[in-house]
């Protein structure tokens, strides 16, 4: 047999593979209407010669019109919805494409429309990963969608409007006309985005690890809610006696948890370190990377690990914006916590259950714990005072009997 045919028998046992595995597929998502066999989708790969491409294309459209509840939106709707994707309404623009304010004609409602990039064929995957997770799951701390467009090669995911943009808008490209964020909201915006990832790891069944925690995909309301947002990473967790799941590294450089970029095991502990990254990032103000900065500096982890050993320069750690604006019990405390969810080994990280639970004390305001201390130790020497003087009255007293 000579090469080519090789390359024909090689051509036809993966094309055979795959329509088997997508059969498998489909057959699943008419036996179980529930996330761990939807999602499952995402466990496929594929090649990206056109001949699959279409293929995909289509098994994406039948596999969407039958199990996806939200909106679907014509090509034409979208266009008049951002005036043509005008430049003008350009509010964002990521790995998989370009975003941009839009107006829904007769709802009086604006969102926030998602244009995949046609020409990166891996954006297929993701954006029915994207739309069935965001489909079956909901929660106050998540992004809510609206609904999608799949017309022709268009990819195009529809979002809830985010008024406030996303948390790097707010914290790493801050631009003279916008403030810094105050240390109460950042702690708010930490533990919301915290709650979002418990209903991931601890609601969801099987857990969902979301492999791409990051500032620039935490997104604000108008009041700095935070909701977690761009799903098309996430992957289904360890289910049973599994420990972990091995799939190929993905995610943002500086944020992925060494054990998942040297090994590509990945577990809920990995979300808890990226937490962890993006939690130093609101304390300090600083990127994970940053090159502008001298050497010693420029990656956030190395600059803090010595600084972690040792309380008495925690406030070098804290972001100069602050302008020295925070309960220093509080640095000390978020600091803890940065650091736990930044342990190397994996098993030594707290389970984000746990980090909400610390994060619930922190975003309250520290201020308000000392406010209670403060109250309390002015009625102990109110109390002191009030006995000094009733001492001192008895005294007068007694000298007044003696004479």
């Amino acid at each position: 047999m000579n090469c080519f045919s090789c390359c024909l028998s090689e051509e036809k046992n993966h094309t055979k593979s795959l329509k088997r595995s997508i059969e498998e597929f489909k057959k699943s998502i008419q036996e179980h209407q529930e996330i761990r066999t939807v999602a499952s989708f995402a466990n496929i790969s594929f090649k990206s010669d056109n001949s699959r491409k279409r293929y995909i294309t289509a098994e994406i459209e039948k596999i969407g019109k039958q199990n996806i509840s939200a909106q679907i939106f014509t090509f034409r709707d979208l266009s008049l919805a951002t005036d043509n994707f005008n430049s003008e309404r350009l509010i964002g623009e990521g790995g998989f494409g370009r975003v941009y304010k839009g107006h829904i004609q007769g709802k009086n409602t604006e969102v926030a429309v998602k244009q995949l990039d046609r020409n990166g064929f891996q954006g297929n995957r993701e954006f029915l990963v994207e739309v069935l997770i965001l489909n079956l799951l909901h929660h106050p701390n998540l992004v809510n969608l609206v609904g999608y467009c799949c017309d022709g090669d268009q990819r195009i995911l529809i979002y809830e409007y985010m008024a406030n943009g996303s948390l790097e808008d707010h914290l790493l490209d801050i631009g003279p006309e916008k403030r810094p964020l105050d240390w109460n909201t950042r702690m708010k915006i930490a533990e919301g985005a915290a709650r979002g990832l418990e209903y991931l790891h601890e609601t969801a069944n099987p857990p969902v690890i979301y492999r791409d925690f990051k500032a620039s995909n935490i997104l604000l309301d108008e009041d700095f809610n935070p909701k977690l947002s761009d799903f098309g990473l996430a992957k289904l967790g360890p289910t049973g006696d599994k420990s972990h799941v091995s799939t190929r590294v993905m995610g943002t450089y500086g944020y992925c948890a060494p054990e998942y970029a040297l090994t590509g095991q990945l577990t809920t502990k990995s979300d808890v370190y990226s937490f962890g990254v993006v939690f130093l990032e609101m304390i300090t103000g600083r990127r994970v990377v940053d090159n502008s900065r001298p050497s010693e500096e420029q990656n956030l982890i190395e600059w803090a690990q010595p600084l972690f050993k040792d309380k008495r320069k925690f406030h070098l750690m804290a972001d100069p914006l602050l302008e020295g604006n925070y309960p220093l019990k509080a640095l000390y405390q978020a600091l803890a916590v940065a650091a736990m969810c930044l342990q190397e080994e994996a098993s030594t990280r707290p389970l984000i259950t746990d980090v909400v639970t610390a994060l619930e004390y922190l975003s309250v305001g520290n201020e308000d714990a000392d406010d209670v201390e403060k109250d309390a130790q002015k009625t102990t020497d109110q109390e002191a005072n009030n006995a000094h003087d009733i001492e001192l009255s008895a005294s007068n007293v007694e000298q007044g009997e003696a004479n």
